[in-house]
């Protein structure tokens, strides 16, 4: 009898589970959730490719190794832009419900069309941060129609509340679906190449529990032994015996260290191992092995999860010295591909300090703040201090780490360390020197926020003996921690403005020297923002134009931003033209990706929005008061809060204002914040005055007159007229700083007047929702439906049904062209 030809690489997937994947395509998610080894990736590839066999579509496969959300991040990268989606290469990881929302809307504004696209997520569970699964959920319920979401995980991810929120959208494959039952497991078993008994089936069905992977070991040591291996037999044992003792030795040490890797392709393999055949053993080892697969890229190659821990043990039975080795170039190759967290991982594993920091001076700190501070602390533990004073850039880079996750003793004893480095050195370059004692005064500046005084006598000092740009400081990044104003963050106390403005002119220049323009225009922007708060409205204006043209085009968005702060403030005092519209700036903003950005928008148009009266218009972070889900840095905070205080105000929720008023001035004196301080003193007077609580609201108001006279802060107040105009009218009658006020806030409510008279719709119009009065005046700009719904964050759908109601309730009849022209000439027409 003829002995029977084994194929244990062949693909099953049982009718009973066919007919399981099938709803994958009718729903925007699909959770595939069991534990190792049931099948779970190779039923998604299965169904994945019988799908493309029947029409044309994309798939972007994207596989977790690690709970670092900025590995997780690069992944995804790299995974769209294999599919030929190259738009997530500039993107910022999100960190946020902002970020998360700005990610939403680009997939869908991306992936939207006839084609479908199915995103498939692999090994979930191994991404711990629950924001990521928040944001699955919230992106399946936006996703268009061709869009699939597909998540393979080991562990249940979806909490139940949204599993029902997500109703028919979501589908779930479970163990169930995946398992092998008795008919099954006899047909596997019948194309693998052997007839089992059924007491054989029986016996295996019951040893496995139709687990697949335990099913394909179990025939794989009976086609080398001849027999079904004990049932007590451990997973990992059997593995180890079935898939890699019996491989010659080369193989065996070739599987032990390549399963190190996430991820790997031939060029790695030969850098790694110096195995110049490497092409041909992995064909080899392809061919014969169903845990080493060639991902669909035709260049990739990944080891299953059971492989890769099986030929970790494997690894650590090597002699050290070659370990050592392994790890080196593991770590050369991660370093010199700038994966600089693998990198940093190999070295770790291989105690190199030497090149772990040189890495981490490479990073400059970007990507190291996504690790845990404590596994950076525990490098720095374990390295010598004699190898951590041979690279001081990289404790230059240590002490900024130190600084952002506020471990500020241990920051103190780095420099400490950089002291001493340089004291041993005394051969040293001068400029090399002068580089390095610059660049700590520099960092050391940071302890001294906002006091400018004290961060002017630092940055002069890095400004003298620096003779290149910080490498501790990004250019790109945000320079006033998401405050919309420089003066609310260095404005310390009244009467002091002046030598603040004084000290602010002479620091930043020094400043602007070491970091490439780091910051730029923000000493006119204090100034102008000064000359604003005074009324001096032309002065604020000139300067606040001087800025713009001198930041225009360097990068410096941050501090555009606080421009637009300052304009949109300034133009409900006096007549000035905007450069564009919120709409158009957010529009833009969205383009380039960047949350911090977007939140600061936010806060300007909720801050004008509320002091308009227009609270309909203020942006859903703040109308709905959810800044618990966006990033907020510190020392931003306050503002951001003042901002929400406003905006309760101009909701009507006065005591919310007051509640809140006591834990927010604290935090002022405690950051030395006096004009967020006044702001939040005005918004409680206005509070208690809307509440009938007058004598309150008058002993709050004489507090903030007093801090603000010295400075003649004026619009603060103003700012809040129509909330206080008795309260200041009687305080005017003896207080000629207060008669000034109340001659600016007359001023000013003339101007609402003024700006809510241009902008009063033609009767015509009358009966459209502050929405469709919005879309009628986007389409008599001619934009087409698709820029609208990316102007206003909706679907094209949405617009599409907005559109229709604006028609039939305006009785405008026609074909499209015809009904668009009638719309238009009903927006133009005079009131």
């Amino acid at each position: 009898m003829a002995k029977p030809k084994w194929n244990l690489n062949t693909i099953y997937i049982s009718e009973r589970l066919q007919e399981s994947l099938r709803p994958i395509s009718r729903c925007a998610l699909t959770t595939v959730v069991a534990p190792m080894g049931y099948g779970k990736t190779t039923a998604v590839n299965w169904y994945l490719e019988q799908r493309a066999k029947a029409e044309a579509l994309n798939v972007i496969r994207i596989s977790v190794y690690s709970d670092n959300l900025a590995v997780f991040w690069k992944s995804v990268q790299d995974a769209f832009a294999r599919a030929d989606f190259d738009f997530l290469r500039d993107y910022t990881c999100p960190t946020d419900a902002t970020g998360g929302g700005l990610l939403a809307d680009d997939l869908c504004h991306e992936l939207a069309g006839e084609t479908d696209c199915y995103i498939f997520i692999d090994d979930f569970h191994l991404l711990t941060d629950n924001r990521v699964s928040s944001f699955l959920c919230t992106l399946a319920n936006r996703l268009p129609g061709n869009v699939h979401l597909i998540v393979a995980s080991r562990d249940r991810f979806l909490p139940a509340a949204e599993t029902v929120r997500l109703g028919a959208k979501v589908y779930q494959i479970s163990t169930e679906h995946l398992r092998l039952n008795y008919t099954e497991l006899a047909i596997y078993a019948h194309r693998c190449g052997t007839e089992l008994s059924d007491a054989q089936i029986e016996a295996l069905l019951y040893s496995s529990e139709g687990w697949f992977s335990a099913v394909y070991l179990n025939l794989r040591t009976l086609s080398e032994r001849g027999a079904l291996p004990d049932h007590n037999s451990d997973i990992y044992a059997t593995f180890t015996a079935a898939m890699i003792d019996p491989l010659p030795e080369n193989q065996q040490e070739f599987l032990a260290v390549m399963g190190l890797a996430d991820e790997f392709t031939v060029e790695m393999v030969r850098f790694v191992t110096g195995d110049a055949k490497a092409e041909r053993l992995l064909s080899v080892l392809t061919e014969q092995n169903a845990f080493v697969k060639c991902l669909p890229d035709g260049v990739t190659y990944r080891f299953h999860h059971m492989m890769k821990e099986c030929a970790g043990r494997r690894f650590q039975m090597l002699e050290k010295e070659k370990q050592a080795l392994y790890l080196e170039h593991f770590g050369l190759w991660y370093e010199n591909h700038k994966q600089y967290l693998h990198a940093i991982a190999a070295y770790r594993r291989s105690r190199n300090y030497d090149a772990l920091l040189r890495v981490i001076q490479k990073d400059a700190g970007i990507l190291l703040s996504s690790l845990d501070p404590q596994t950076v602390l525990s490098d720095i533990e374990a390295c010598p201090a004699f190898v951590l004073k041979e690279h001081p850039l990289s404790i230059l880079v240590l002490m900024r780490s130190m600084f952002n996750w506020r471990l500020i003793p241990k920051m103190l004893e780095m420099k400490d360390l950089l002291m001493a480095a340089i004291e041993e050195h005394p051969r040293m370059p001068a400029k090399e020197r002068g580089d390095l004692l610059g660049e700590c005064d520099l960092i050391m500046s940071f302890l001294c926020y906002n006091d400018i005084s004290a961060m002017s006598r630092l940055h002069r000092s890095a400004s003298v003996q620096m003779s290149r740009p910080a490498i501790s400081i990004q250019k790109r990044g945000g320079w006033t921690f998401g405050s919309p104003s420089v003066l609310m963050m260095f404005y310390r106390a009244p009467g002091e403005l002046q030598s603040e403005l004084a000290e602010m002119d002479e620091c930043m220049p020094h400043y602007y020297k070491v970091t490439d323009n780091h910051g730029q225009g923000a000493e006119k922007i204090m100034r102008a923002e000064a000359a604003f708060l005074q009324g001096r409205f032309t002065d604020a204006h000139i300067e606040l134009e001087s800025v713009y043209a001198q930041i225009e085009g360097n990068g410096q968005e941050n501090m555009a931003l606080c421009c637009d702060f300052l304009a949109w403030r300034l133009s409900l005092c006096t007549d000035v033209e905007q450069r564009y519209s919120f709409e158009e700036r957010h529009a833009d903003l969205l383009r380039k990706h960047n949350a911090a950005w977007v939140n600061i928008w936010s806060a300007t148009s909720a801050y004008y929005y509320a002091l308009f009266g227009k609270w309909e218009r203020i942006p859903p972070v703040f109308a709905d008061h959810q800044l618990s889900t966006i990033h907020l840095l510190a020392p931003g905070k306050p503002m951001m809060e003042m901002i929400e205080n406003q905006v309760y105000l101009a909701q009507g929720a006065y005591a919310k204002v007051i509640g809140r008023s006591a834990g927010q001035l604290a935090v002022c004196e405690a950051m030395h914040y006096a004009l967020v301080t006044l702001h939040i003193r005005i918004q409680m007077a206005a509070a208690y005055e809307m509440l009938g609580k007058r004598p309150k609201a008058r002993e709050v108001l004489e507090r903030a007159l007093r801090d603000a006279e010295p400075d003649e802060f004026r619009i603060p107040f103003v700012e809040n007229y129509p909330y206080l105009k008795d309260l200041l009218r009687s305080s005017a009658e003896h207080n000629a700083f207060a008669r000034h006020i109340v001659h600016l806030g007359e001023a000013y409510e003339a101007r609402q007047k003024q700006i809510q008279d241009q902008a009063v719709r033609p009767a015509a119009l009358a009966s459209l929702t502050e929405r469709e009065y919005e879309i009628v005046g986007l389409l008599a700009g001619r934009l087409s439906n698709r820029e609208i719904a990316e102007r206003l964050f909706l679907s094209e759908g949405s617009i599409k049904q907005y559109i229709n109601q604006i028609y039939s309730k305006l009785h405008i009849a026609g074909d499209s062209r015809t009904k668009r022209k009638q719309l238009a000439e009903l927006f133009l027409q005079k009131t």
